[in-house]
């Protein structure tokens, strides 16, 4: 049997367009002769679809498309449809796989384990399913599952966090191939979990894995694709393309034979972090309208690796950067910006701040003279929230915040000033990676890109005579590791300290960390990265009386 997998990019909701999108490829895996045509989790509403689902004319519109649109292309003997989608049963809203054959439902296959951690909240919306049962497709026996429903292997993991293993339940029933309609986002390290996982579960059960995942940018998600076919030794046979749609065949006597060239084992690196980012900008930039980006460059590092992803994922002519100078930029943080521009070759303008500031000064400061105080820090990076605002507002940018993670952590950044913007697109990069990204897009471009000047010097906001980073914070080759461990390992300040940390150190970082929760809650959406994200992936009250 020729089974054709469509790993496609959805837009949130766009039910319409994602309908005609399915329609396309199907139409394609039929000319190529598809005997079967699969697409992923929740595709007409894309994933996640939040609370999109709570609407009952959402979720009728969807069914009114599967039945008048989609079911019909399967009839006159044309090939099954297998396709994610909501479906009500009961009462109930489940997350369910519906095949589509002979213009009519043919069965349905509802996901049973529903992930509620992280930047997932899927019991928010689903009802769980526990009955399981193989569908026969020809004469193959084929286990149906969804995203989650493959993530529990007792044998595999430490713990499992689910009460069944729909695998072990529809291997046990003689599926002889798992089929899992996926809508998995990319954290670092994902890929080479997916992997072994998906191996592993093959030669367990000594039977053939095709793992089709959802790809694109849907807020500060990132699905990476990278669609993934086992044959029943546990071979990798085929994975598809990363960052990008593919419509791919597979012949099902392949997954049960020895693989006449194995994949070799996808990489998961500082490159792979660029093409997350650059996907999930692109696609967050089109899907909310925008054509333009404006962001603020200042000669630093964060600036110019944000510039740099624009241009690559919009085009520089798409991206206007602005200086902002004050009475406290050096010269060379100056001449750094021009060149940055120079090198990408977007549109640069200058807009000094002096004259606000001062006007500012005068009627704030009694005397009219600054105190070089935090107020009148934040109060430059406000003036310049301003500049880039008014410019978006009249001219249609999308304007793109350049914080990264360990400043956004620990407060190291001023509301409604440089944290001012639509997307933050590094809010999920520590600093550290801010500079191994930076020298990468240099290594990428084969030339200067970045200068090495804006990487190699020490960072500072100037927003002060000689200031630097370090004045208010501890190296970001100390506080990068620190953050890690309270952030994405949930350790307390003890067990850190414990890792070989000063207690001091400990104590000031963490105590920063909570005391900036509420700048955190008006952040713009950042792109997520790690494995723990601020907003959808953590989520800690701003007013508490608990110190961890």
């Amino acid at each position: 049997m020729r089974i054709a997998l469509a790993q496609l990019n959805p837009t949130i909701g766009a039910l319409e367009k994602n309908a005609e999108k399915v329609e396309t490829y199907y139409r394609k895996a039929l000319e190529d002769g598809a005997e079967l045509v699969v697409f992923t989790e929740l595709s007409l509403s894309g994933y996640p679809p939040k609370d999109l689902l709570l609407y009952d004319s959402f979720l009728q519109r969807e069914r009114e498309l599967i039945t008048g649109k989609l079911m019909p292309l399967t009839g006159d003997g044309n090939p099954p449809l297998l396709i994610g989608a909501a479906h009500r049963q009961d009462g109930k809203l489940y997350n369910g796989a519906l095949l589509l054959e002979n213009g009519q439902v043919k069965a349905v296959h509802l996901k049973t384990l529903l992930p509620n951690f992280d930047v997932f909240d899927e019991e928010r919306y689903f009802t769980r399913c526990s009955n399981r049962q193989v569908e026969m497709v020809g004469d193959l026996a084929v286990g149906i599952t969804i995203c989650e429903d493959i993530w529990n292997d007792e044998d595999f993991f430490p713990e499992q966090l689910y009460d069944l293993d729909p695998n072990k339940i529809l291997f046990g029933q003689g599926a002889k191939l798992l089929l899992n309609l996926s809508a998995s986002p990319y954290h670092l390290g994902k890929h080479k979990l997916r992997e072994d996982m998906l191996s592993f579960l093959a030669k367990k059960y000594r039977g053939a894995i095709i793992y089709l995942n959802q790809v694109g940018g849907n807020d500060e998600l990132v699905f990476d694709g990278s669609s993934l076919v086992y044959n029943n030794r546990g071979e990798l046979i085929y994975r598809a393309a990363a960052f990008g749609e593919e419509l791919f065949f597979i012949e099902t006597e392949d997954l049960f034979r020895p693989a006449d060239n194995i994949v070799p084992p996808g990489t998961d690196d500082i490159n792979t972090v660029r093409e997350v980012l650059t996907l999930g900008l692109k696609d967050y930039v089109r899907k909310t309208g925008f054509k333009k980006v404006i962001l603020g460059i200042s000669g630093g590092a964060d600036s110019a690796v944000v510039a740099a992803l624009a241009a690559e994922a919009l085009g520089a002519e798409n991206v206007l950067g602005v200086m902002m100078p004050s009475r406290y930029s050096s010269s060379h943080s100056i001449e750094d910006a021009e060149a940055l521009a120079k090198n990408l070759g977007f549109e640069v303008r200058m807009h000094r701040i002096g004259e606000p500031f001062d006007a500012f000064i005068k009627i704030l400061n009694e005397g009219g003279k600054p105190l070089q105080d935090l107020a009148e820090e934040n109060l430059q990076a406000r003036i310049r929230g301003n500049i880039i605002m008014h410019i978006s507002n009249r001219e249609g940018y999308l304007a793109l915040a350049t914080g990264n993670k360990s400043e956004l952590a620990v407060g190291y950044s001023t509301l409604y000033g440089d944290m001012a913007g639509g997307l933050a697109v590094i809010a999920d990069l520590p600093k550290m990676m801010v500079y191994e990204l930076a020298n990468n897009i240099n290594e990428v471009s084969g030339r200067e890109v970045i200068p090495a000047r804006t990487i190699t010097k020490p960072p500072s906001a100037e927003l002060r005579p000689d200031q630097k980073d370090e004045d208010s914070l501890p190296p970001y080759h100390i506080l990068d590791p620190i953050l890690h461990h309270y952030i994405e390992e949930n350790l307390a300040a003890a067990d850190i300290v414990d890792r070989g940390f000063d207690q001091d150190t400990v104590d000031k970082v963490i105590q920063m960390v909570d005391r900036s929760e509420f700048k955190r809650r008006q952040a713009a959406p950042g792109l997520r990265i790690t494995t723990r994200s601020f907003g959808a992936g953590r989520r800690m009250p701003i007013a508490r009386g608990y110190d961890l």
